[in-house]
């Protein structure tokens, strides 16, 4: 029967049906060997990139947690360096004087509060100064801020006066950890 249909169809009928089966061949080729094979490197390289992107993250995070580590240490170098006996009230009271505005302060509230981890308590102090000039509260918290003490401004809020001129009033926040 086979013959019979081969017989009947012309060269050129089955020139074409042999190309048709051909490209089936050839298409059903692409699409299990060749198709799979791009779709798999396009893959790749988009696995590659993301890593390649996460390694570069990684690298940053181990850069700054050095850093924090170095911070930290110097930290704690500071911290051990403190003179014995050191509290924040004491020591801003201290710097005060040595700023010129001891007779300008209003109040000043100590308070503490253990740490999470209870290792060390956060020493805070709240203090009010009125009728300052801005040179004498830069003079101060310049004093705060540079100290090895470890000694930080939280919050700071400053008026002007309103009377004398170029005069403010400043309340503050300054916090520290203690052992």
């Amino acid at each position: 029967m086979r013959l019979g249909i081969k017989k009947k169809l012309s060269k050129r009928e089955r020139l074409s049906i042999y190309a048709a089966i051909s490209v089936i061949g050839i298409f059903t080729i692409m699409q299990l060997t060749v198709f799979p094979l791009i779709d798999k490197r396009n893959r790749l390289s988009r696995a590659f990139e993301a890593k390649t992107r996460a390694l570069q993250e990684m690298r940053v995070f181990k850069s700054e947690y050095d850093t924090l580590n170095k911070q930290a240490d110097l930290s704690k170098i500071n911290f051990s360096n403190r003179e014995k006996g050191f509290t924040l009230f004491s020591f801003l009271d201290r710097l005060s004087g040595q700023a010129g505005i001891k007779d300008h302060i209003t109040y000043m509230k100590p308070s503490t509060a253990t740490s999470k981890n209870g290792l060390y308590k956060l020493s805070q102090v709240e203090l009010k100064l009125q009728t300052i000039n801005l040179k004498q509260l830069t003079s101060y918290l310049y004093m705060i801020e540079t100290s090895k003490n470890i000694v930080f401004v939280k919050r700071i809020s400053i008026t002007q006066t309103g009377k004398p001129e170029g005069f403010i009033n400043v309340v503050m926040q300054v916090e520290t950890f203690e052992t």
